[in-house]
């Protein structure tokens, strides 16, 4: 028997379906009825920030649900507040200020659906903001599936329903918060949506061929019955993984203090207006995810929201925002570090700065509203930030300006390199001949009156590169020196851009070696 059942099998295969394919699915409704919950059980990942103050959500999020073999794509809006002319009122605090851009991204979210879930809270009754969005919605011709959120219980469902059913459309109790009635939510949804069928049972079809390449294997291992043969797959060699690595999608994370213009960046880059860009600090504050396509490739960006001083974080929303901010730079394959070129360079932006070189992020320092910047001082504001990131100068720095497009056809090639380094692997004999030349060139200082031995060195790990020098004693080996090693290496190894990371082992052993064959000798 297979011990790779069907789901598995389906689940592997579902990523390789084209994106083309794929029917969206739009969560719309008014603020605070567990949107970005169900969003969040329904992708089956927090991606989305979820909390009890209504407005949290502003921007459009993406993410893809994968069920019984077939792939959808989901997307959470923030919430719509509309008067019974279905033009924008005010709405909660959270949003005050984003109403109409807010239905804007909403908007465009429901022109690509397929399939509009609007969702009420069946706590809150029927109230006049679902009335005016129900009629909205009705003008869009999509189909429409009513979601009764927050029914905690078969129970509750038909008194928590009863309010809603006036609307007319076909609907379904749940709640996102405790599960309640959510694979029938699952059902209900892909019901709705339309899988081509020729694609379909091809996709089927080599699910189905998989099994059988699978059940064949073990038939055959296990022919003889007196010889036990174990079946496991072959770990992939490095270079394997590596070379897998480098075909996905590259993921490119900014990061930034908050009103740098990473938004503007991420529209400016993606050539769309997909994330809402206002003069108001901390706008963003989910991690958004934007697919874009440039020249043939497909490409990542990840905008996330302003990071400010810890002091300074007064809520947990933003709390929350800033830790979803620094997850989404580890996840990236590069980090874009956005600084406002009006304001230099803050403690915050060091802050920040120090922070990626610490954890051996891959990075490029983009100085933001250099249109700003008057053509007589541009060399002097030049000069100042390249003297002010002297302590990581591996660290690209461009100055640019999502207004007029300024240098944003440089990020792209050169993240692209940097992954590159970032899992570059260099052979043994080429390592020692490196260190060897730069040893010739610049002996190891004296400290305390000993000069510290090298005897060789090798590359541990990648991502990134680590070298490890073996040497009669580690502790004299000042920082400055290792410095020069480090420089040494990058210009001699091509790795210009990528963090790397140098370690020295003191090798006891060799050393007395060393001294006993000496005086054996003399």
């Amino acid at each position: 028997m297979s011990n790779i059942n069907n789901d598995q099998l389906a689940l592997k295969s579902s990523r390789t379906m084209p994106q083309k394919t794929m029917p969206k699915v739009a969560l719309i409704g008014r603020p605070n009825v567990g949107k970005s919950t169900l969003f969040n059980r329904l992708i089956r990942s927090n991606r989305a920030i979820t909390h009890d103050m209504p407005g949290v959500t502003r921007d459009r999020m993406e993410g893809t649900v994968k069920r019984s073999g077939k792939v959808f794509t989901l997307i959470d809006t923030g919430g719509i507040t509309l008067d019974s002319h279905s033009a924008v009122t005010e709405g909660p605090a959270g949003i005050r200020g984003f109403e109409a851009e807010i239905l804007r991204q909403s908007k465009e979210a429901m022109e690509e659906a397929d399939l509009l879930c609007f969702v009420v809270d069946g706590r809150d009754g029927l109230t006049p903001f679902d009335d005016h969005l129900a009629n909205y919605l009705r003008k869009a011709g999509k189909p429409i599936l009513l979601i009764v959120n927050k029914v905690d219980g078969e129970e509750k469902a038909e008194l928590l329903m009863s309010d809603f059913h006036i609307l007319g459309f076909q609907m379904l109790p749940c709640s996102a918060e405790h599960g309640f009635n959510l694979r029938a939510l699952d059902e209900e949804i892909l019901s709705f949506l339309h899988f081509p069928e020729a694609e379909f049972e091809a996709y089927q079809e080599k699910i189905q061929n998989k099994e059988n390449e699978n059940n064949s294997e073990l038939e055959t291992n296990s022919y003889d019955p007196d010889i036990a043969i174990e079946v496991q797959s072959e770990e992939p060699s490095e270079e394997e993984q590596v070379a897998e690595e480098l075909q996905k999608t590259l993921r490119l994370a900014l990061l930034g203090r908050p009103n740098a213009g990473k938004s503007s960046l991420v529209n400016a880059l993606s050539k769309t207006e997909r994330m809402i860009v206002s003069d108001i600090a901390g706008t963003t504050r989910d991690s958004v995810d934007i697919s874009t396509n440039i020249k043939g490739k497909d490409y990542v960006f990840v905008d996330t929201a302003g990071i400010r001083r810890r002091s300074k974080i007064t809520d947990t929303v933003e709390r929350y925002s800033v830790n979803s901010s620094l997850k989404s730079s580890s996840k990236a394959h590069v980090t874009l570090l956005v600084i406002d070129g009006t304001d230099g360079l803050t403690q915050q932006d060091k802050r920040l700065l120090e922070l990626l070189d610490e954890r051996k992020t891959p990075f490029i320092v983009l100085v933001n509203k250099y249109d700003l910047v008057s053509k007589d001082k541009q060399k002097i504001f030049a000069k100042d930030y390249k003297e002010a990131l002297v302590y990581c100068q591996h660290v690209p720095l461009l100055f640019v300006s999502a207004k007029t497009g300024f240098n944003l056809a440089k990020i792209v090639p050169l993240a692209t390199e940097i992954r590159k380094e970032y899992y570059t692997r260099i052979g043994t004999g080429k390592l020692n001949k490196v260190a060897q030349e730069a040893l010739l060139t610049h002996q190891p200082p004296t400290v305390k009156g000993r000069r510290s031995k090298f005897f060789y060195m090798t590359q541990a790990e990648i991502a990134p590169p680590t070298f490890v020098f073996f040497v009669s004693d580690a502790e004299r080996i000042p920082d400055s020196y290792a410095k020069f090693l480090e420089k040494n290496l990058r210009n001699n190894l091509g790795i210009k851009h990528a963090p790397i990371r140098l370690k020295f082992r003191s090798s006891h052993g060799q050393a007395a070696k060393d001294r006993k064959e000496k005086k054996q000798q003399s």
